[in-house]
C-alpha cells in the first residue's frame, strides 16, 4: 500500500443488480409477518397494519439511480419484527438503538460550514438536493482538508444512508431525499437540538406540543414560538424566511413518531399537505386527534408593518388584518381539499381529524385557527 497504493479493487456499489443486497423486499417482510401473526393469533388486520406502519418509518431506500424498486432498512426492520415476535404487539419506539450513532453524523455534519443549510433543505425538499457527481473519497486527509461543499457533504450523508437516491433534476443532476420517518425524526432531533439549546426550554416545547395533542389547541406553543423559538433567528433571516421555515420549525416542536405517522409534504393525490399527524393504528386507544396542518407566512411589509408594531397587536386585531385574512382562506381551502382527500384514503370514521391554519407574521407574531 505504501508503493503502488490499493488499487485492484472493483466497485459494484451503485451496480442496480445489486440495489437490495443489503435490505428486505416487501415481499419478504411480509411472508414473515403474516407467520407471526399466525404464531400469535391474531386477525389478519393486525399484519396489514404492521406493514402500513413499517412502510413509511423503514422503507425508502435506493442504492442506484437505475433501480426504481425502494428496499427496507434491514437493521430496523429486524428490530420490529423480532419484538412483534416475542410481545404480540409493535414496539413503542421505532428507532432502533444500533441507529442512535447517526445522530454524531448528523452533529458532525451540522457543524461543518455549509451543513445546516443542506439538513434544514434535506428536510424540507424545497428544493431538492441535487449534486452532479457522487464524491468517493473519504479518508483521514479528505476529512480533515477537503473542501466541505455541497457534493462533499450530499455524498457523505448518502454513503452514511441518511440520504438516498430519488431520480434525476430535469438537467441530469442526481437528487436526493431522506428514506423514511426514522432517518428524518434525527434530522428533527438535530436541529431542535441546535435551534432549543437548553434543556428547559426543549422540555417546555415538548409539553406543549403534548398538550395540542389532546386538545387541539395550538396557541400555548404559538406563544412559546414567539417568545423563545423565533429569537433563534436574526435580521439576516429575513431575507430567505418564508412559510418552510415556519414549519420546519413547528416540525421540529411536533415530531412525536411514538403516537404519530408524521409527514411533511405528504402527497393526497398529487396534492401536498405541509404536515399531517395521523395516529398509529395500535395507538388509536387513546383520545389524541389526527391533524393537518398548513403553514403562511407574511412578510412585515406585506402588512404595512413593522416589528414593535406587530408585536403590540392583539390576536383579534392580527387576524383583522386583510393580508392576515387572505392567507387564512387559502389555507382552509387547501385543508378542506387535502381532508377530503385524506378521509378517502383513511376513512372518515376512523380519524379524528382537526384542520389548523397557522399563519406567520414576520418572526414577530403567529396567529392560527381550526377549519
Amino acid at each position: 500500500d505504501i508503493t503502488s497504493a490499493y488499487n485492484v479493487a472493483e466497485d459494484i456499489y451503485l451496480e442496480p443488480e445489486f440495489n437490495d443486497l443489503c435490505g428486505f423486499r416487501e415481499s419478504e417482510i411480509r411472508a414473515v409477518v403474516t407467520q407471526i401473526v399466525e404464531e400469535c393469533k391474531l386477525s389478519p388486520q393486525k399484519g396489514e397494519d404492521a406493514l402500513a406502519l413499517m412502510q413509511p418509518f423503514y422503507d425508502g431506500y435506493s442504492f442506484s439511480e437505475q433501480e426504481n424498486e425502494l428496499i427496507y432498512n434491514p437493521t430496523l426492520v429486524l428490530y420490529f419484527i423480532k419484538r412483534f415476535q416475542r410481545q404480540c404487539k409493535f414496539p413503542r419506539q421505532m428507532l432502533d438503538n444500533n441507529l442512535a450513532i447517526d445522530r454524531g453524523k448528523l452533529t458532525y455534519i451540522t457543524g461543518l460550514p455549509n451543513g445546516e443549510p443542506i439538513i434544514f433543505q434535506a428536510l424540507n425538499e424545497t428544493p431538492p438536493l441535487s449534486i452532479s457527481e457522487l464524491s468517493n473519497r473519504f479518508g483521514v486527509d479528505n476529512m480533515l482538508n477537503a473542501t466541505k461543499d455541497t457534493t462533499f457533504i450530499v455524498s457523505l450523508l448518502y454513503y452514511l444512508g441518511i440520504l438516498t437516491f430519488n431520480g434525476e433534476t430535469e438537467f441530469g443532476d442526481w437528487r436526493f431525499k431522506i428514506p423514511n420517518l426514522v432517518v428524518r425524526k434525527l434530522y428533527v432531533e438535530q436541529l431542535f437540538e441546535r435551534f432549543l439549546p437548553i434543556d428547559t426550554e426543549r422540555s417546555e416545547a415538548r409539553q406543549f406540543a403534548k398538550q395540542f395533542y389532546q386538545t387541539g389547541d395550538l396557541q400555548p406553543l404559538c406563544n412559546f414560538m414567539e417568545q423563545r423559538y423565533f429569537r433563534v433567528f436574526d435580521n439576516r433571516d429575513y431575507t430567505s424566511a418564508n412559510e418552510l421555515v415556519i414549519k420546519t420549525a413547528f416540525l421540529t416542536v411536533l415530531f412525536d413518531d411514538v403516537f404519530y405517522v408524521m409527514d411533511s409534504e405528504f402527497p393526497l393525490e398529487r396534492r401536498y399537505a405541509d404536515l399531517t399527524m395521523i395516529m398509529r393504528p395500535e395507538q388509536r386507544k387513546y383520545p389524541l386527534y389526527d391533524f393537518i396542518l398548513e403553514f403562511k407566512y407574511l412578510k412585515l411589509s406585506e402588512v404595512g408593518l413593522n416589528g414593535a408594531e406587530v408585536r403590540e397587536k392583539s390576536i383579534e386585531e392580527l387576524m383583522a388584518l386583510s393580508a392576515v385574512e387572505d392567507k387564512l382562506a387559502e389555507s382552509e381551502k387547501q385543508l378542506l381539499d387535502y381532508q377530503t382527500r385524506l378521509e378517502s384514503k383513511y376513512g372518515d370514521s376512523l380519524l379524528r381529524l382537526q384542520l389548523i391554519s397557522v399563519v406567520a407574521v414576520g418572526f414577530e407574531r403567529v396567529v392560527w385557527q381550526k377549519v
